[in-house]
């Protein structure tokens, strides 16, 4: 009998691991997640400069001051390529611009050099960041200097209308005061990045004029604007408390990792299983097997040979994942993050192995006998819906159990067989206590081997049938035959 289940297991292997089409699927998956995390990434590259010009009403104008507040980075990336080049400039600080004539020349200097040798500096130094997103545009650029305010306001209005500016800004008339007068035009309401850059820039600006006006001294302005951070800490082995690493926090936020390659590794398998039995009892190709093996035999034998099939497909994405934590310190510089220790964390990769096994036998068994009482793929895939909706809730509640690993969700939903998988191993990160594990291990091992045997007494009879799918009222009589 092991014999014969091996064999057909061995058939149902082989078939899908000599198609293009199954390694075409398993080379989907990594180039997904490569699409996913390099696309924001590679879109932010396309975006277009956004330019915009500013219409300073204000006493004392500060429109200066403002740009020069904002283009800081920009300002200290310039004064390092111009050290290079013999002309030296006073430092820039990293918080409030000192309001002296080094400053503002360096500004100057910046602002007088051609646009061709300025791209060509952009390119080759680093910081320019600000300077690659926006450009400002001055009103004697766009020749508005000779107009009244209100006659800018309108031309610029127009040259945002027909896209020639992306915004402008108008400075109100007393910042020392008040805020208005402060506006943001633009036509683009979803893409705050320019508004909310400018904003903080001018935000320091008028901070700085109130606190000069009022006369409180530097040293006190600072004090009275620090900002209150708590220090995250917690409790080590010894009992002391210890700084919080990044890499300690990724690695309690690792299993929704884990969970979602569950997730994606069980569903698509055991659908590849589904599939393979409507298929074949469609052909009736199920009716010539049956005439050597018994249908315990027969199911037994697929399921098994689709879980080599999808251990074949796991083990390849933990092959593509080691190579990308290999090449990814070479592509990405300045990279300093411990893949390889998260991914390599015993409790996640044992955890991974057994649950997916756990899981995939569970719903294997499940939709291996919505197959057989099927004809066509669309009578299994409107079968298929409450199974689905099922899997769905793993992945609804993945923030919230990995947020409370041991609360009372997490808790109540590792005890139900057919979310035990999925929600022990976003718990793995708390980590559970071991009676926990082996509770819920017992329980997922015995259901597992119930829906084996009800799996089996639907597929003895639905694998032959043909026609007009059974009722559930038929189905659950064959259920309750010995």
């Amino acid at each position: 009998m092991a014999n014969k289940t091996l064999l057909v297991a061995q058939r149902e292997y082989l078939e899908n691991v000599r198609t293009k089409t199954f390694w075409l699927g398993i080379l989907a998956v990594p180039v997904l997640i490569i699409i996913s995390l390099g696309a924001g990434w590679v879109l932010n590259k396309l975006k277009e400069v956004k330019t915009y010009a500013v219409i300073d009403y204000s006493e004392p104008s500060i429109g200066r001051r403002v740009e020069m507040t904002a283009r800081q980075g920009d300002m200290r990336a310039f004064q390092k390529a111009m050290k290079e080049a013999g002309k030296v400039f006073s430092a820039v600080p990293k918080g409030e611009l000192p309001d002296n004539e080094d400053t503002d020349k360096l500004y100057q200097a910046m602002l007088e050099m051609p646009a061709t040798d300025m791209q060509a500096l952009m390119k080759a130094g680093e910081g320019f960041s600000t300077a690659k997103k926006y450009k400002h545009r001055s009103l004697s650029e766009l020749e508005l200097d000779h107009l009244e305010p209100a006659e800018q306001e309108k031309a610029l209005a127009k040259l945002v209308e027909e896209e020639k500016l992306f915004a402008f800004f108008t400075l109100g008339k007393s910042p020392k005061k008040d805020l208005d007068g402060f506006n943001y035009v633009s036509n683009n309401l979803t893409d705050n990045d320019l508004r909310n850059w400018y904003a903080s820039a001018t935000t320091r600006v008028v901070q700085s004029l109130r606190i000069r006006d009022a006369k409180i001294p530097r040293n006190v302005a600072e004090r009275l604007q620090e900002k209150v951070e708590f220090r995250e800490k917690r409790i080590d082995e010894s009992g002391d408390t210890a700084d919080v690493k990044g890499s300690e926090k990724a690695n309690k936020y690792a299993p929704v990792g884990f969970v979602y390659l569950l997730w994606i590794a069980v569903f698509s398998i055991a659908q590849m299983l589904l599939t393979n039995t409507v298929e074949e009892k469609s052909i009736r190709i199920m009716e010539v097997l049956l005439s050597s093996v018994s249908p315990n035999q027969l199911m037994s034998g697929k399921i098994w040979g689709i879980a080599a099939t999808g251990l074949t497909m796991v083990l390849s994405w933990v092959g593509f994942a080691l190579l990308g934590i290999w090449l990814a310190p070479m592509i990405i510089s300045g990279l300093d993050f411990p893949l390889m220790a998260i991914i390599g964390d015993p409790r996640y990769l044992i955890s991974f192995v057994a649950y997916f096994m756990a899981g995939y036998l569970l719903y294997a068994a499940v939709l291996v006998a919505i197959g057989s009482v099927c004809n066509t793929l669309k009578e299994a895939q409107n079968l298929m819906q409450p199974v689905l909706i099922l899997l769905i809730v793993p992945l609804v509640a993945m923030i919230p159990i990995v947020q409370e690993p041991n609360g009372l969700v997490a808790k109540v939903m590792s005890y139900i067989p057919l979310f035990t998988p999925f929600t022990m191993m976003n718990r793995a990160g708390g980590p559970p206590e071991t009676y926990e594990y082996v509770i819920t291990g017992i329980l997922l091992i015995v259901t597992v081997i119930f829906a084996f045997k009800a799996a089996g007494k639907i597929f003895r009879v639905g694998v032959l049938m043909t026609g007009k799918p059974p009722k559930l009222r038929e189905i659950f009589s064959w259920l309750r035959q010995s």
